[in-house]
């Protein structure tokens, strides 16, 4: 998949790497000489609120922004997350979510019930959707934080862009104490089929 525009929407909850992702993201790009544009908006990321970044690359990015409908990948952090989303994504487009649960405020103060079935129906409704348990590969790998990695693999894998320049990216991006152990998550999740 590529190269007119790639569009990829990165949705998570504040906390999880989503920004550090959409920095590896960015510098992919530019590595590839691409034209690239990242939007971030963050809703209350600081108290575990959603979090949306948008990636855009290819030979000419007018826009930041990504309409429903548009996003060639979403890469979602949480299940509910991809949910709240979905509709952002292309027909034949690619979703990508962690398998992770993380509980919202009204679900935390008891006004309302985590949703039922949510990856069933995304793989139902959605054929090119991936689930991993993405916090329990991270985990495997030394660091339950490089989650953001583990998904970065993942779509690394269904994209053209060679393999090399996703590490040289994350070289490029994580800081060096962290550097072994996301490198090992993203190979982690290059090797999810």
């Amino acid at each position: 998949m590529i190269m007119n525009n790639l569009n990829i929407m990165i949705v998570g909850v504040g906390g999880q790497g989503t920004l550090l992702a959409s920095r590896i993201l960015g510098t992919v790009g530019i590595k590839k000489s691409y034209d690239v544009k990242v939007s971030e908006v963050h809703g209350m990321s600081q108290r575990g609120g959603s979090v949306v970044t948008y990636v855009k690359m290819g030979e000419k990015v007018y826009s930041p922004l990504i309409e429903k409908g548009e996003a060639d990948i979403i890469m979602a952090f949480e299940q509910l997350e991809a949910l709240r989303w979905i509709d952002y994504l292309k027909d034949n487009g690619n979703l990508i979510t962690n398998e992770q649960k993380i509980n919202p405020m009204p679900v935390i103060t008891g006004k309302a019930e985590y949703p039922k079935g949510i990856i069933e129906k995304l793989k139902e409704n959605y054929k090119g959707t991936v689930s991993l348990d993405a916090l329990n590969i991270a985990k495997q790998c030394g660091n339950t934080k490089a989650v953001n990695l583990v998904l970065i693999g993942v779509l690394a894998k269904r994209t053209d862009i060679e393999k090399e320049v996703w590490l040289e990216a994350i070289k490029e991006t994580v800081p060096a104490k962290f550097l072994d152990v996301n490198i090992k998550a993203f190979e982690a999740g290059y090797e999810v089929s």
